[in-house]
């Protein structure tokens, strides 16, 4: 009777002791569940460093060597054009020439005009950004040498302008957003009357390198990517941050 008394009285006290350590554990969890969640936003705007140029030429014609030979004789026109302005070397790649004969098709007969199709493609690759930018806007003397240059469409421009140095730029943006968003963090906690604590957590968000100009020209963004038709680009990323409150 005495042991089992002596039992009881110890269970009784195990679990005022162990209810006082539960409810100690409620409040540090909810003192520490307080927290401030906030957005940093960097943005630089950069110019582009990288300039790609596809010119493709294409003949429609029944004689195919006369064909080829017209092929070449364009070839050799873009080549003159692109090296008077200092476009040469290894910066210029001369694709082959595809030749496509409607007869070859199934479905087509030898009423068919113009049998064969003939395009071809020299492609500019260059830092010299400037210059490509310059020469792109010259095609009208490609034109009056007989040279007709096929159409780009929005979604896959024949020119195309990107920026290769977001490595170099990354740090230095990520502590700006990073500061940014400790700034809003501040600003927060002083209007709702609490004091910042320590960083509980940060994420980088991706970074995006989009036309300067885009959201203006086109804002309503279609399929293609907004981001090779300017020589110039803004740079943005954006921070997740997570701050403890006191």
């Amino acid at each position: 009777m005495i042991r089992t008394l002596f039992l009881s009285i110890v269970l009784f006290f195990a679990l005022i002791i162990s209810s006082f350590g539960i409810g100690n554990s409620i409040q540090r969890f909810k003192k520490e569940d307080r927290y401030i969640a906030v957005k940093g936003f960097a943005e630089r705007e950069v110019k582009a460093d990288l300039a790609l140029w596809l010119i493709k030429t294409r003949i429609a014609t029944n004689d195919l060597a006369s064909g080829l030979q017209q092929i070449d004789s364009n070839k050799a026109k873009i080549l003159d054009f692109l090296g008077s302005h200092g476009l040469n070397g290894d910066e210029v790649v001369v694709h082959n020439t595809n030749v496509t004969d409607k007869m070859a098709r199934d479905y087509l007969t030898e009423n068919t005009p113009l049998r064969y199709i003939l395009e071809n493609a020299v492609q500019v690759r260059t830092d010299k950004v400037d210059t490509l930018l310059f020469v792109s806007r010259q095609t009208d003397k490609l034109l009056q040498a007989g040279v007709l240059i096929s159409a780009s469409h929005d979604y896959n421009p024949a020119v195309k302008f990107m920026y290769s140095g977001l490595n170099d730029i990354k740090p230095a943006m990520l502590s700006e957003a990073t500061q940014n968003a400790r700034t809003a963090a501040l600003e927060f906690a002083k209007e709702s009357g609490v004091s910042l604590g320590k960083l509980r957590k940060a994420n980088q968000g991706l970074f995006s390198i989009v036309d300067r100009d885009y959201s203006i020209m086109a804002p309503n963004a279609g399929a293609y990517s907004p981001s090779t038709n300017d020589i110039f680009k803004n740079v943005r990323v954006v921070v997740n941050v997570e701050y403890s409150v006191e």
